[in-house]
């Protein structure tokens, strides 16, 4: 049993790694071939892509009517995004933020978290009403990007054009369907490893499953840094993050009222200290360095251990 646990942790990091080198390589290429900002392209395509697995958990226990973990997965998913995700990144290569993420996608990121605190807040539970108020600001989150596409045009650099339109989509596609069964199979196996050493359950929850759900947008930012496709990497994360809470959340409480345990408010307003922390470790020099990632990777281990308590 074990052996096959670890061949399927194995294959799960294989897979993960392999898809979001092919998701990378086809979102660029496609950004390029045209003529579409990597910006936008992070923004849309890459981060709700690497939003699957929390789309899935998500918007499925609300059809089964177990809507409750619905906020405490997107929540802790979009803390975990920021601080330990771009943390890592940072630490490993430097990130280049572009002013129309310090000075737009941040602030609305953390303007729609604080939204959903308030809606939480209010009746304990986020009803259908305001599942359609977070789609219709997910609609202008969609408009504001196209118009953010058609002022970006002419100031992206003509990259050279490697591949056709068919092929790049070919490959996010692919890349896309291994990095979230890749996932799938490394979280089940580190999960059933973890269970075989005595490892309990809460713990599995609050590290393997957690970090399970974003490894997608672990290894493709990271990837899409080490490219030199910086652009992505951290459109990838807000984008994702701003994706699960106007979408995931939004779709979501549409079929079923979600309720907003009080625990819940803490974690909200963390996310919204850490969407904090990103601006300001990066509004300086417009980017993301190693002292910012380590000081994130710092402020998550702190976090982890209120969780534990």
């Amino acid at each position: 049993m074990i052996i096959l646990s670890i061949i399927l942790l194995i294959a799960g990091f294989v897979m993960l790694v392999k898809g979001a080198d092919w998701f990378v390589d086809g979102a660029a290429s496609l950004a390029s071939r045209l003529g579409i900002p990597q910006l936008v392209i992070g923004l849309t395509i890459v981060a709700m892509g690497t939003s699957l697995p929390e789309a899935a958990v998500s918007i499925t226990a609300a059809i089964k009517g177990n809507a409750g973990i619905s906020i405490g997965n997107v929540v802790g998913s979009n803390i975990l995004n920021i601080l330990i995700i771009l943390g890592i990144t940072a630490v490993m290569v430097s990130v280049a933020v572009q002013r129309s993420t310090l000075f737009y996608e941040i602030p609305f990121m953390l303007v729609i978290t604080a939204v959903l605190l308030v809606m939480g807040v209010t009746g304990q539970v986020v009803t259908r009403v305001e599942g359609i108020i977070l789609l219709l600001l997910f609609i202008v989150y969609l408009v504001y990007l196209y118009f953010l596409s058609k002022q970006s045009k002419d100031e992206e650099p003509e990259g050279k054009i490697e591949m056709p339109v068919w092929k790049c989509l070919l490959l996010i596609v692919i890349g896309g369907v291994l990095i979230v069964l890749g996932s799938d199979f490394a979280v089940k196996g580190a999960s059933e490893i973890a269970r075989m050493f005595g490892v309990s359950e809460r713990f599995i929850g609050l590290t393997i499953v957690a970090l399970g759900t974003s490894l997608p947008e672990l290894v493709t930012s990271v990837t899409a840094a080490r490219k030199g496709n910086a652009d992505i990497a951290i459109g990838n994360i807000v984008g994702s993050n701003i994706f699960n809470i106007l979408f995931v959340l939004g779709v979501s409480a549409f079929i079923c009222d979600i309720p907003y345990a009080v625990s819940f408010r803490l974690d909200a307003v963390i996310g919204i200290l850490a969407g904090v922390l990103l601006w300001l470790f990066s509004i300086r020099k417009r980017e993301l360095r190693r002292g910012g990632g380590v000081a994130m990777l710092v402020a998550y281990a702190v976090y982890f251990v209120y969780l534990c308590q």
